[in-house]
């Protein structure tokens, strides 16, 4: 999914020094944040980084501590009835009813936010998710995948213009993640605008733009390719064995910054100069490792994350600003 063309980088949605706190605990410090007409912004972050509480806020279901929000010019919270006609909203845990069929829920939303000609838009949204074969089937029946379309769908009944989507493909399997996000990439080639919440960083490289979030504040906003670029030093993918022994001497290697295990590899960065992988690969068999491969690497954003995350958290420690 690409940017937005010129002509469409109108902003549609923002917010301006963004604090939601839950009594003394603050869950967002601080974000500001621009969304242009047909962007697909992705909120990243693991468990606690405070992206569904900027939806919430986005969506006008949480009130802001401090700041502003505003979609389409206007401020979310004292307008946010209004705006609801405007907004699509696809929560963690939508409230499906599972004793209702799939038709009798897009009924149900469409009823409560008044489409008209709300039958036909229905069939051919159930159509579009493939979900035209089980419209007669209890919510309660539904795979996880299938419960995940027929929320779309029903966040879809009422044409919004921005669609707010809160880990949407948490819990469901890769064939079904991979027809979601085309379906969310043919609704953003027709004008949608999305702002996705997600853990998984390969979807970040589905996204127009990123935010990487944690703790609560904004570490990086970006587009996927631009991000990859500030990790400093050179990046090595190691292969060795036995894995014990090999993470126990990669970080004494000689100008090794950091180690992170990817699967069943390690990504080692390492300041720039010299001939790292030399390096690496003499100290591990010096300590009586198999070595299988050391090779520079592209990183990846989730390298890039780790990198940002270490930095903020070493700051805090030290009290760095």
């Amino acid at each position: 999914m690409g940017s937005p063309a010129p002509e469409l980088a109108t902003t549609v949605l923002s917010a301006q020094g963004l604090v939601v706190r839950y009594g003394a605990r603050e869950a967002v410090k601080g974000m500001d944040l621009r969304v242009s007409r047909g962007e697909v912004v992705g909120l990243i972050g693991p468990d606690g980084a405070g992206k569904t509480s900027c939806l919430r806020t986005f969506a006008g279901l949480l009130r802001p501590s401090v700041g502003r929000v505003e979609a389409f010019g206007g401020e979310v919270w004292p307008n946010r009835r209004a705006l609801h006609r405007r907004l699509g909203y696809l929560a963690q845990r939508f409230a499906l009813y599972g004793d209702l069929t799939v038709d009798e829920n897009v009924q149900f939303f469409a009823l409560l936010l008044g489409v008209k000609d709300w039958r036909e838009r229905r069939t051919r949204l159930l159509d579009r998710v493939g979900l035209l074969a089980f419209r007669d089937r209890p919510a309660d029946l539904l795979s996880g995948g299938m419960r995940q379309k027929l929320a779309l769908a029903c966040s879809l009944m009422h044409a919004p213009e921005i669609l707010l989507l809160d880990e949407p493909t948490t819990g469901v399997d890769p064939v079904t993640r991979r027809e979601f996000w085309q379906l969310l990439a043919d609704l953003v080639a027709e004008g949608l605008t999305l702002v996705v919440a997600t853990p998984y960083l390969d979807e970040a490289e589905r996204c127009s733009r990123v935010l990487l979030m944690h703790g609560g504040r904004v570490l990086a906003d970006a587009r996927p390719k631009d991000l990859v670029g500030r990790l400093p030093g050179t990046l090595l993918e190691v292969s060795a064995e036995p894995r014990r022994l090999v993470a126990s001497v990669l970080p004494t290697v000689p100008g090794v910054v950091d180690v992170q295990p990817f699967a069943a590899r390690f990504h080692v960065r390492m300041e720039a100069g010299g001939d790292p992988a030399a390096a690496v690969r003499t100290a591990l068999e010096a300590a009586g490792a198999a070595v299988e491969e050391v090779q520079r690497t592209r990183p990846r954003l989730e390298d890039t994350f780790l990198f940002l995350t270490r930095e903020k958290d070493v700051s805090a420690a030290t009290g760095a600003p």
